[in-house]
C-alpha cells in the first residue's frame, strides 16, 4: 500500500513551502516602520540625557551634544553623588517603593482573589464601588484633609497607603484568578484546606506570572511618584529623590525666568545636574525591568483573555 510522500512529510516541512501573501508581507513591512518609529522617539530623550550627562558643560552651553557625549566629563556625577541629601532622599525611594509595592500587592491580591468568587453575596456592588474609583474621586483638597485628620501627614504611611490599590491591577489580577480551574480548589477544599490555605498554597503558587506583573507595574508607579510625597512632606530628609529631582528643575526654571540671558550658563549647569538626576534615578528600573519583563506579557494576557 503506497502512501503519498506529502502524507508523510512533518507538519514543519509542509508549513515551509507555504509563502506569506504579498498583503501580509507589506504588513509586517509597515509595521516594521512603525514600531521602529516608537523605539526612536522613545530612546532619542534618554539617549540625549544620558549624553548630556557626560559632557563638558561648554557644549551643552554650545548646544553641539546630541546622541554622543562632547569632551567627557564626570564632574556633575561627582557633584550630585557628594550630596548627602540626594543619598538620603535615594533611600527613602527605595524605602517606600518596596514598602508601597508590598502593602499594594497584598490588598489586592486579597481583594482581587474574593471578587472573582461568583458566590460572593454582593460581588457586583463591591466590583462597582472599585470601578467607581476609576472614574471619580473625592478630589486634592479632601484627600488632603483626610490624610491630615488622620495623623498621617509627614509620615511614610502618607506616601504608601494612599495610592495602594490599582483598579485596573484589581481588574487584571480578578480576571485571572476566575480564569483558573475550579477544580483544584474544589480539589483542596476537599483535603482539609481553608480558604487561605487554599490561597496561599494553590492559587499563589499557579499565579507567578501575574504576580511579577503587578510587582512591576506597581514599582515603577511609586518609583515614578513625586506629587504625593511633595503634597504630604514638609521634611527634606523624607523627600524620595523625585521631590529632589523636581527641586532641581524648578531651580533652573526660576533662575532662567528671573535671570534671562544673563544666566544662561548657570542654566545650562543647572540642565547638566538634571541630566545626572535623571539617569542615576532611572538606573534602578532599568537594571531591573529585564528580569520582570519576561512575565509581562503572559501576565497581562493571561489575566485579560479568556478561553
Amino acid at each position: 500500500m503506497t502512501v503519498d510522500r506529502a502524507a508523510r512529510r512533518p507538519p514543519t516541512a509542509r508549513r515551509r513551502g507555504i509563502r506569506p501573501t504579498r498583503g501580509y508581507r507589506v504588513f509586517q513591512a509597515i509595521n516594521g516602520v512603525i514600531l521602529t518609529g516608537v523605539v526612536v522617539v522613545t530612546l532619542y530623550p534618554f539617549l540625549n540625557i544620558v549624553a548630556r550627562s557626560l559632557s563638558d558643560e561648554a557644549y551643552i552651553i554650545a548646544g553641539r551634544v546630541s546622541l554622543v557625549p562632547r569632551g567627557f566629563d564626570l564632574t556633575s556625577y561627582r557633584l550630585v553623588m557628594s550630596d548627602a541629601m540626594f543619598w538620603t532622599n535615594y533611600r527613602n525611594t527605595v524605602m517606600y517603593t518596596v514598602l508601597a509595592t508590598v502593602i499594594a500587592l497584598v490588598l489586592t491580591t486579597c481583594y482581587a482573589y474574593v471578587l472573582s468568587k461568583p458566590q460572593l453575596k454582593g460581588r457586583g456592588a463591591l466590583v462597582g464601588i472599585a470601578v467607581f474609583t476609576m472614574f471619580f474621586s473625592g478630589g486634592l483638597i479632601p484627600n488632603y484633609v483626610l490624610i491630615t485628620s488622620l495623623g498621617m501627614k509627614n509620615t511614610v504611611w502618607a506616601v504608601v497607603v494612599p495610592n495602594a490599590i490599582s483598579v485596573f491591577n484589581l481588574l487584571v489580577m480578578k480576571a485571572f484568578f476566575e480564569s483558573l480551574p475550579a477544580e483544584l480548589e474544589e480539589a483542596a477544599a476537599v483535603d482539609g484546606l481553608h480558604t487561605y490555605g487554599i490561597l496561599l498554597r494553590i492559587v499563589l503558587p499557579l499565579s507567578k506570572a501575574v504576580i511579577a506583573t503587578m510587582v512591576l507595574f506597581y514599582a515603577v508607579s511609586f518609583w515614578n511618584s513625586w506629587f504625593t510625597a511633595f503634597l504630604y512632606l514638609d521634611q527634606q530628609d523624607m523627600f524620595p529623590v523625585t521631590v529632589y529631582l523636581r527641586n532641581l528643575i524648578a531651580g533652573a526654571t526660576g533662575a532662567q525666568s528671573a535671570g534671562g540671558v544673563a544666566d544662561a550658563d548657570a542654566v545650562q549647569a543647572a540642565a547638566t545636574l538634571q541630566s545626572v538626576t535623571i539617569v542615576l534615578t532611572t538606573l534602578p528600573i532599568l537594571a531591573v525591568y529585564p528580569f520582570i519583563q519576561r512575565y509581562f506579557v503572559s501576565g497581562v494576557m493571561l489575566g485579560a483573555v479568556k478561553g
